[in-house]
């Protein structure tokens, strides 16, 4: 069993390989990352939208985000508490694990609806990255190396050895660093709406993206989100942004040796077609995915569709 050493936190200077992006960036690339603002929101309102996809229904509030089986555990980290939502009775004896990780300034509360459909089927564990959500402060905003250094700490706190892991946006950066840097620890990765296109790392192309997205997601979301954005606060946003803009995900999948899905919904604007394709042809073992009539955030718009892909894609790969 492999810890996460301090060697594999401080090389580099903040947990970064060969491959990671630069810990520091200069003052011009700063402004050019976080400018830009008054020009980006007056054209972040373009771009076409599938009219019938718009605005779908739901079921009630509290109906949708229902737990299941799901159940919130604190583990001592570190001396950081870590929240995760938990369900391991209800799987099948022998169930390899599934952990599913949030996108940038979230929790993993959004992701309910996919983790209580695949608690049936696997062990499945939605942790809350330490900063984020209802888990601890680590003292300092952490890096993308930092963040999967974290997870790893958590997963030997917790006894989990290995497991399979289903990131969503930002989340698929965090846990391609894991499974680059710990491969030991990894069975299985699924990239749901994985980020960031490098063709598109700046605020200018990452608002115009997100807002063609928003038209997609239920007014619930919004309900769902908002206030883990107020948790994370502006601070540790815009940190996590630059570190989320200027990580080359597109080079560190050429070292993943777990098996890899890519699921992209067909209408996704913010990763776009050209970008699942790159990841999809460095990866040594990865297969995409193209889920028709939906758009980037499928663990809450799209859970049956998602959870189905994910059963297919385990069953197919063990």
């Amino acid at each position: 069993m492999t810890t996460p050493s301090e060697d594999r936190e401080t090389l580099g200077g903040d947990g970064a390989t060969a491959v990671a992006g630069p810990s520091r960036i200069s003052r011009r690339r700063f402004l050019w990352l976080t400018g830009a603002g008054s020009l980006t929101l007056t054209l972040a309102g373009c771009g076409d939208n599938d009219a019938g996809l718009l605005a779908p229904e739901f079921p009630p509030f509290d109906e949708w985000l229902d737990r299941g089986p799901l159940e919130p555990q604190r583990t001592l980290v570190r001396g950081v508490s870590l929240h995760a939502l938990v369900a391991t009775e209800a799987a099948p004896a022998n169930a390899p694990p599934l952990v599913l990780i949030h996108g940038s300034g979230l929790s993993g509360r959004y992701m309910i609806p996919t983790a209580r459909e695949l608690a049936a089927d696997f062990p499945v564990y939605v942790p809350d990255i330490p900063g984020y959500g209802d888990s601890g402060d680590p003292g300092k905003v952490l890096n993308i190396p930092q963040m999967s250094n974290w997870l790893v700490a958590w997963m030997e706190a917790i006894g989990l050895e290995r497991a399979s892991f289903l990131g969503n946006s930002f989340g698929c950066q965090v846990i391609v660093d894991l499974a680059m840097r710990y491969p030991e620890r990894v069975n299985r990765l699924i990239l749901q709406g994985p980020t960031t296109p490098p063709d598109e790392r700046s605020t200018f192309w990452q608002f115009i993206r997100w807002r063609q997205n928003e038209p997609y997601n239920p007014e619930m979301l919004g309900e769902v989100t908002a206030p883990e954005y107020g948790k994370a606060g502006l601070w540790r946003m815009i940190r996590s942004y630059i570190f989320q803009v200027t990580d080359p995900v597109e080079e560190k999948v050429r070292k993943i040796e777990a098996p890899t899905l890519v699921i992209r919904g067909e209408h996704d604007p913010i990763t776009h077609q050209a970008f699942a394709e790159m990841l999809v042809r460095r990866l040594p073992h990865g297969e995409l995915l193209i889920l028709p009539d939906v758009a980037h955030t499928l663990v809450f718009t799209a859970p049956l569709a998602l959870a189905d892909a994910t059963r297919s894609f385990m069953e197919e790969s063990a």
